[in-house]
């Protein structure tokens, strides 16, 4: 259940900017933002530059709060993005981008943090108009 949840979490995560959320998925992205940032200690200012239309930065605390999110939604396991089941999941109005982000397959760094970071900076790259970070 948990996982099904989190493969739900991500339309949050990648979702156009123009489509909007119903009530508990806003929610649910609110409750799913909140414990990372504890978890992480990120900085909000960071994560709202990044919808403001922003590169992702090399934060070491957004890193981790990247590689947070991504675990708690599915996304991310054992140092591995599970690409398929994100694109399993993107809405038709995003699965214009499947083939970039398989492109982007998992982009290894040098831990768990960077390496969610580094493949959502591919994927942001491949769809930045499109991009937004919860």
């Amino acid at each position: 259940m948990r996982a099904y949840l989190g493969l739900w979490l991500l339309f949050i995560y990648l979702v156009v900017k123009t489509l909007a959320l119903d009530g508990e998925m806003a929610e649910l992205a609110k409750m799913l933002r909140e414990n990372c940032v504890e978890e992480t200690g990120a900085d909000v200012a960071l994560i709202d530059k990044v919808n403001a239309g922003a590169d992702l930065m090399g934060d070491a605390k957004l890193k981790c709060y990247i590689k947070c999110v991504m675990e708690t939604a599915g996304m991310m396991s054992e140092g591995e993005v599970d690409v398929e089941a994100v694109v399993a999941v993107l809405p038709e109005e995003l699965q214009k981008h499947a083939d970039k982000m398989r492109a982007c397959g998992t982009q290894k760094g040098v831990d768990d943090c960077d390496t969610a970071f580094l493949t959502q900076s591919c994927w942001q790259k491949a769809s930045k108009a499109d991009y937004i970070l919860i």
